[in-house]
């Protein structure tokens, strides 16, 4: 297992469409183990294939002890509204809430490429639509009013620096590094 790189914003890669996965390989099962290994390290509950350079559409989720593999993910029904705050791995320190729908119901498939089908409600609903908005080339910020993104984005000028070629390199980071977290929420 490995800790991967997380490409930041700014990155193309990170508004690309993903391409479907046909077959799982020996090669994607290492891609999922060391996905879950570098979104644990950086204390993150859902991380797409996108995050670390990869065009595959495929994400992982980590919510209170379910854990997911989602290969070629869709949302097949959307119920309520809620609105909750988002961070994502790749926009390290940006918070915002975002209203999305409450509760989703998807289908995808797991690493065995066996076809399953998941309702999920609060967190997990965030951070299935969240992950598979990665897979669509899209991020949280754009649900923002234009003021609030405008902020956002002006506060992530300041970061950006610390992340040279849209590179977060989880894996050199230290408690030290990350500083207390300032959100009791995980990032997605």
């Amino acid at each position: 297992m490995s800790i991967l790189d997380i490409r930041v914003l700014g990155d193309p890669i990170l508004r690309q469409a993903t391409t479907p996965v046909r077959a799982m390989t020996e090669e994607l099962h290492r891609l999922v183990a060391d996905m879950f290994d570098t979104m644990h390290h950086a204390r993150g509950i859902g991380l797409a294939a996108p995050q670390v350079g990869r065009t595959e559409r495929l994400a992982i989720v980590e919510v209170d002890d379910e854990r997911f593999v989602m290969i070629n993910p869709e949302i097949i029904e959307r119920s309520g509204r809620a609105k909750g705050e988002e961070g994502c791995l790749s926009i390290p320190d940006i918070y915002a809430d975002v209203e999305r729908p409450e509760t989703v119901t998807v289908r995808a498939l797991d690493e065995h490429m066996t076809p399953y089908e998941i309702e999920a409600s609060e967190l997990l609903a965030r951070c299935i639509q969240h992950e598979i908005d990665h897979l669509d080339g899209k991020l949280f910020l754009d649900y923002l009013s234009v003021l609030k993104r405008t902020a956002a984005l002006a506060k992530w000028k300041l970061e950006q620096g610390k992340y040279p070629g849209y590179i977060r390199r989880v894996a050199l980071e230290t408690p030290e590094d990350r500083g207390e977290h300032e959100h009791p929420e995980e990032e997605l």
